[in-house]
């Protein structure tokens, strides 16, 4: 029989336990210290920090640095231990890279480490709420958040990360159904611990050569996934989808009139883009930010489904054009924000060459359905584009933050973006300069987003994204199925009921779903289903929840 994962340890024991959850803390630390060898899950138990009422007494053992050693609170013999220290005695100066700060440093960060598996552990328990909602007055009241001339001590350091993770959004919780970003992947998180730790920039090869190479490879395996001859082509890890887009409309310009780098918007003919009516608000942030201007984003019509409509592109294309306006760019949407509606890219490819403009697939959403042999013919004509969008901290669960551009021609982005500083990107260095990435962007601080992405792959494997991102897709049909002829359901919630239900769920605290209007449609429940952890179960429970919720309106 397949297991069912690590945190489902101790499941097949619940029996024997009382009324004890398999999913609580407890519980998992009790099947911890079973599964593991060589005192590990012993280890595990003592950074959780469960089981203190069953603690035997025992005399601390002192230490060497002034600390003492108490038993870990595990519920079976074991020789491991847990350093306690006074912190508030200790700063920030007490710390590496301080003079025998060594030990100060580990028994801190163990602390620190201590607070973020209990969190972990807690955000997985169904039990427990998605969310301890206050107003902002409230919570501003209820902790001093505010920032002092002197320094405070550990002990408050400590008491101030404990406060931030009791009032955060548990986003991991399997009933958090909020934003197109939910889950947590446990080797994504270990990656991210590593990047933070590592702390550099990934704008050169000699200050990130293991990054850059790694940005490297998986950008080519992305650019093969999108069906691109032999991963030809180039790309780039930014700070969002909205980045992304911006990054592609950049390229568009820049592709049509180069002299726009030098001489600016004066040196162009008016401009024009199109996208749909359905797309994300950032194709007209990118037009804003680039001096293109809002006005000159031409919204193309959607159908019932919110597809782009081609033929209403081809003719607002042509009265562009009949208007001296030079069209340029178009953005076509692989899983809209709302309806998560994919355009028809082969149609919107072919009007893109008929009157030579850029080709731009906004997949920040749904771009991520390329890892499924099942859901992939969703995006047939995607390998035409000229650029993609494709957030894997999305549909794959990647932690935040980690979008990636993909542009099919190679040494684009570098002519656009270069401004080769000499203090940088120095052009007699002893290694292969296509390496040092940063001057193709926009940026010059560029944080590590590969690391997650590509651990979490290797550990998946491409078959274990398919499977996540096939489950996703189950799950929402089988929403779908449970509420098409439900009574007291519609597809679209009157307008006044979606907002009131929305603000007792955050009181409630037990789940958590957005809302909203879009068009001539009046508010309504946006389910997001993105969230490895979720099941049948918790897609059930969050149609009880609502119906409950809202009985009396």
């Amino acid at each position: 029989m397949a297991s069912h994962g690590f945190w489902f340890l101790g499941a097949e024991n619940a029996s024997g336990n009382g009324s004890q959850s398999p999913n609580t803390p407890r519980a998992w630390c009790q099947a911890a210290a079973q599964k593991f060898s060589g005192g590990i899950g012993s280890k595990l138990c003592a950074l959780l920090n469960v089981g203190e009422a069953e603690k035997t007494a025992q005399a601390p053992v002192k230490a060497e640095d002034g600390s003492t050693a108490e038993s870990c609170g595990c519920n079976k013999p074991c020789n491991c231990s847990k350093a306690t220290v006074c912190f508030s005695d200790l700063y920030a100066t007490d710390l590496l890279p301080a003079l025998n700060g060594d030990a100060k440093t580990m028994n801190f960060l163990q602390e620190v480490v201590d607070i973020m598996l209990a969190y972990i552990v807690e955000s997985f328990d169904r039990s427990t709420k998605v969310i301890d909602f206050h107003y902002p007055n409230e919570l501003l009241q209820r902790n001093n958040w505010e920032l002092s001339d002197e320094p405070e001590t550990l002990d408050d350091i400590l008491i101030s990360c404990r406060a931030t993770l009791k009032y955060a959004i548990k986003t991991a919780h399997p009933r958090y159904f909020n934003q197109l970003s939910t889950g947590l992947d446990m080797v994504g998180l270990a990656a991210d611990w590593l990047t933070s730790t590592a702390n550099t920039n990934m704008f050169t090869y000699e200050v990130a050569p293991v990054f850059v190479l790694l940005e490297y490879v998986t950008l080519k395996k992305m650019r093969e996934i999108i069906g691109w001859q032999d991963g030809h082509g180039d790309g780039i890890f930014s700070p969002g989808g909205a980045i992304s887009n911006m990054y592609a409309m950049l390229l568009a310009r820049y592709k049509m009139f180069p002299e726009v780098k030098e001489k600016g918007m004066s040196s162009v003919p008016r401009l024009v883009a199109f996208t749909s009516e359905h797309s994300h608000f950032s194709i007209k942030k990118g037009a804003a930010a680039l001096g293109i201007g809002t006005e000159s984003v031409i919204c193309i019509k959607a159908d019932e489904r919110g597809k782009m409509i081609p033929s209403d592109l081809e003719r607002r294309i042509v009265e562009a054009k009949q208007k001296g306006y030079v069209p340029f760019f178009v953005s076509a949407t692989a899983g809209t924000t709302v309806y998560g509606a994919f355009d028809p890219l082969m149609a919107i490819a072919d009007i893109c060459k008929k009157h030579d403009i850029w080709m731009h697939v906004d997949g920040a959403w749904g771009g991520s359905l390329l890892m499924s042999r099942k859901h992939r013919w969703k995006l047939n004509g995607v390998e035409r584009a000229n650029s993609m969008t494709w957030n894997p901290h999305k549909m794959m669960a990647v932690p935040l933050q980690c979008s990636a551009l993909l542009v099919r021609e190679e040494g684009l982005m570098q002519s656009c973006n270069q401004m080769q500083a000499c203090y940088l990107f120095q052009q007699d260095k002893q290694y292969d300069l296509s390496y040092d990435t940063g001057d193709k962007a926009l940026q010059c601080g560029r944080h590590v987003d590969i690391f997650k992405l590509w651990l979490m792959w290797r550990a998946k494997g491409t078959i274990g994204f398919e499977a996540q991102i096939d489950k996703c897709l189950e799950l929402s049909e089988y929403l779908y199925n449970k509420i098409k002829d439900r009574e007291g359901y519609e597809m679209v919630f009157d307008g006044k009921v979606a907002p009131v239900i929305k603000a007792r769920m955050m009181e409630y605290g037990t789940t958590m779903v957005s809302y909203q209007p879009q068009g001539d449609k009046v508010n309504f429940f946006r389910m997001v289903i993105s969230n490895p952890a979720a099941t049948f179960e918790d897609i059930d429970f969050l149609i009880e929840e609502i119906e409950r919720l809202g009985q009396d309106l």
